[in-house]
């Protein structure tokens, strides 16, 4: 089955476009992109992620983006070619109790003329969970090894880590959010700092990185999930943090999550972060395991999240369930989303 997957993550650089055959065995890459957002669009969505906001404006914003997700799908790849769409929409508010992605379903279904499976996380959270980390149900289907004990790791605006045991089975993955990724850095140096040059030439301020670390979260036990809102403008301008010392609390944080399991012998790195030489440089020093993009296992590095939402969707066509309980915390598997036809 041809399936398409849409996402714009938190970091929100842009509409990720993956197609997908897919099989219940397989998951082939056809195609994939990325869509820049309008700067003017891209302004109105960090304004409202995490705000007091007028219901209008988040009305229209819902519609637009729909709008936006269905012209990115026209732009990188043939619809009539697609059988079916997963989007996972703009999340512009994740928490332990609740979650909204937007980027109406119902006008993409309507623009492309094929079903969309859309508002993934809430059946999971309705059911105990967190609705997050989805991701550990790819890379349990694709890294999973019988023999070699592996960390999937991706870092977009959030960081998060699925832990794979040798052989495991899908009762022994565990999921969590570590901390921030790309996010604070993003925001001191917007879009993105290229390569992490602008942390490589600062300072770390150590006493503010020491006193950051010592939130609690990063001492909770799994699961649990993180967002802008731990790690947006007011946390940025409520600790004066600069880009090195961001660049450094991330590799830490993931640090600290990936060394709770000492007996891993990978650890797989995708997502924007992969892209950050200076990033990486500091996690090889951070972290003993074996490090590796996922594209030197075939999985391009920038499309992994949206091709998580074309397996979803295509688990959920089939009625059955796409999350993992031991990462998510639910109290059972769950088919997840909601269907919109044309």
């Amino acid at each position: 089955m041809r399936v398409a997957g849409l996402i714009s993550g938190t970091s929100v650089d842009g509409i990720d476009v993956v197609v997908c055959d897919i099989t219940d065995t397989e998951i082939a890459l056809v195609e994939a992109a990325t869509v820049s957002y309008p700067h003017e669009v891209r302004r109105e969505i960090l304004a409202i992620s995490n705000a007091n906001v007028h219901v209008g404006d988040l009305s229209r914003l819902n519609f637009l983006i729909g709008e936006l997700f269905a012209e990115a799908l026209v732009d990188v790849a043939d619809p009539a070619s697609i059988e079916l769409i997963g989007s996972h929409g703009q999340t512009i508010y994740h928490h332990r109790d609740s979650t909204m992605q937007i980027g109406e379903a119902a006008v993409i279904a309507q623009r492309i003329g094929k079903p969309v499976v859309a508002d993934f996380r809430v059946a999971d959270m309705a059911a105990g969970g967190r609705g997050a980390p989805l991701a550990s149900f790819l890379d349990y289907r694709i890294f999973r090894h019988p023999r070699r004990h592996r960390i999937a790791l991706n870092i977009g605006g959030i960081a998060n880590i699925t832990v794979l045991p040798a052989g495991a089975r899908p009762e022994d993955v565990v999921a969590f959010d570590t901390g921030p990724g790309n996010m604070i850095m993003d925001a001191l140096a917007p879009p993105f700092d290229r390569d992490g040059e602008r942390a490589r030439a600062g300072r770390v301020n150590e006493p503010l990185l020491a006193g950051l670390l010592q939130d609690p979260y990063y001492s909770l036990p799994p699961p649990k999930s993180a967002g802008r809102e731990q790690y947006g403008q007011d946390f940025v301008e409520r600790t004066g943090i600069n880009i090195a010392t961001a660049a450094e609390l991330t590799a830490r944080t993931i640090a600290l999550g990936v060394e709770k399991y000492p007996a891993i012998d990978e650890v797989i790195v995708s997502g924007g972060g992969a892209h950050n030489r200076f990033l990486m440089e500091r996690l090889r020093a951070a972290i003993q395991a074996r490090m590796i993009a996922s594209s030197d296992l075939g999985v391009n590095v920038d499309a992994k999240e949206a091709m998580l939402f074309a397996l979803l969707a295509y688990e959920t066509w089939h009625l059955r369930p796409g999350n993992l309980p031991s990462a998510t915390g639910a109290s059972k598997p769950k088919v997840l989303g909601k269907i919109s036809l044309p």
